[in-house]
């Protein structure tokens, strides 16, 4: 291996510790409505072959199950995934659940008619590196349905506060939201035959009260989680905790009944791949 690759793998490695920390199923389900918006718009049918890459508890697999499509969910965190099956299950849905990595698609080329992730490609540590298997998996005239978080919306802006309070990341590291970026997303398909397009959408988080808000991130939300772990004093968690209830003090609203809302900008990507 040379020293890149180790640390690809080692990324990997903390990946899997990251998303399995916490109780990230408690976080996804803030956000139930962006999984059906994504198979509405990837137009996913009965009898059509579908691939969740990243799929972490089900939110976009289990609403594409529900077409009758045969979908399948890809995730890199054993936890997230025993929680989706459990999900399938209890809907009774029959999804076939992967573990693996979206850099190493463990599937054919040209074996989906539709490839989703919402909110999990962008995490791979090699972007251009998952954009390519993404295609590379899809059926000619496949199509594709992606949602990303920008790097100027409430979620971007929530991770580059927690990276302000770590350590400098390597030199090949790559902000997830720079997946929320059309420009960049559009290099990152040039040559596989995906013509990305673009729309700009939101969602609303609510929760109780700002400090409800950092509370149930710091408890369930692995890459907080470890970020707290990694600080290692009481002090340099404190520090963080008091900048996010700031943060969310500063871009939240209160709605009628008293609760805190964060509207989230994220990205849509859709497209088809060329037919021949």
């Amino acid at each position: 291996m040379t020293t890149s690759e180790q640390e690809f793998a080692a990324a990997k490695e903390r990946a899997r510790t990251t998303w399995d920390a916490g109780e990230f199923g408690a976080i996804a389900r803030l956000i139930p409505a962006v999984g059906d918006d994504i198979v509405m718009r990837t137009r996913i049918a009965s009898g059509e072959e579908v691939l969740d890459v990243a799929c972490g508890t089900g939110n976009a697999t289990l609403p594409a199950a529900r077409t009758g499509a045969q979908v399948h969910g890809l995730d890199i965190a054993p936890g997230l995934l025993a929680e989706a099956r459990a999900n399938a299950e209890a809907a009774g849905l029959e999804i076939d659940f992967v573990l693996g990595d979206a850099e190493a698609l463990p599937w054919p080329e040209g074996t989906f008619d539709v490839v989703t992730s919402t909110f999990g490609c962008m995490f791979a540590p090699r972007h251009e590196v998952a954009a390519a298997e993404i295609a590379r998996v899809l059926k000619p005239g496949g199509r594709i349905g992606l949602c990303c978080w920008v790097p100027d919306g409430r979620i971007g802006q929530f991770f580059m506060l927690i990276g302000s309070h770590l350590p400098p990341q390597p030199e090949w590291f790559r902000p997830p939201p720079f997946w929320g970026v059309p420009d960049y997303v559009t290099g990152l398909f040039e040559g596989t035959g995906v013509e990305p397009q673009f729309e700009r959408s939101e969602v609303e988080f609510t929760f109780d009260s700002p400090e409800a808000a950092v509370a149930e991130y710091e408890h369930k939300f692995g890459p907080l989680v470890m970020a707290m772990e990694a600080l290692g004093t009481d002090e340099r968690r404190q520090a963080l905790r008091d900048d996010l209830l700031a943060y969310f003090q500063e871009v939240s609203t209160t709605d009628d009944g008293g609760h805190t809302i964060v509207c989230a900008e994220y990205l849509v990507i859709t497209g088809e791949k060329a037919a021949g």
